[in-house]
């Protein structure tokens, strides 16, 4: 869910700006998975970019404050969202911890790092949601340890229908400050892609598993 419509295009524009998103329908990318894809989407180049991160760690903290008040942990999920998760606990004055995709196979075996005592309050911050599964996986681990876990705020979205449904069969509220489609439009609107790449675009993420250039 997008809670602030001028956010999400403003977050969309810089994403573009900085390429940390890239569109190219013509030139598809190839994702891990094996799908073809005319958008690819790296948020950690954020990180590197000062008045950037600044702007996303602001706004991660003030519409996390406006939904639910302050929580008593944020919780990032690895790796990707580990450094924009900090800077944004640094920012509320809160504890911070991370959770991992599985257990350590050594020393403390620890999924979660960091302190975490059962019955606090925790939103999670992740940089990207596609399926939403190893967002979701770390929310079920934070779940297992105790935690009342009270949502999720991502950069940003492909709002497959895969991902609002496994976000709603787990009961986990989802918070994004760009999505899909203001992504497309800003696009349009700034002139990084035409009419016709927008189409390519809306057509892909229909159906992108089978999705063919």
């Amino acid at each position: 869910m997008i809670l602030n419509k001028e956010t999400a295009k403003k977050t969309a524009e810089l994403l573009l700006q900085i390429k940390a998103i890239k569109l190219e329908p013509q030139q598809p990318f190839t994702w891990a998975s094996g799908w073809k894809s005319p958008i690819y989407c790296d948020n950690r180049i954020i990180l590197s970019y000062p008045v950037i991160r600044n702007y996303v760690r602001e706004n991660f903290a003030r519409q996390i404050e406006e939904k639910y008040g302050k929580p008593d942990v944020i919780a990032a999920v690895a790796t990707g969202a580990i450094g924009i998760g900090m800077l944004v606990a640094e920012y509320l004055s809160l504890p911070f911890a991370y959770v991992r995709p599985e257990p350590k196979g050594h020393g403390r075996q620890n999924q979660i790092e960091g302190n975490l005592e059962e019955g606090q309050t925790v939103v999670v911050i992740e940089d990207l949601i596609s399926t939403g599964n190893s967002s979701l996986n770390a929310v079920k681990a934070l779940k297992e340890a105790g935690a009342n876990v009270k949502g999720m705020f991502a950069i940003f979205t492909y709002g497959f229908d895969t991902s609002v449904e496994n976000f709603k069969d787990l009961e986990v509220e989802l918070h994004t400050l760009s999505d899909y489609e203001n992504l497309i439009e800003t696009a349009q609107n700034t002139n990084y892609i035409n009419t016709e790449e927008a189409a390519i675009l809306r057509k892909w993420r229909e159906d992108p598993a089978n999705w063919k250039p």
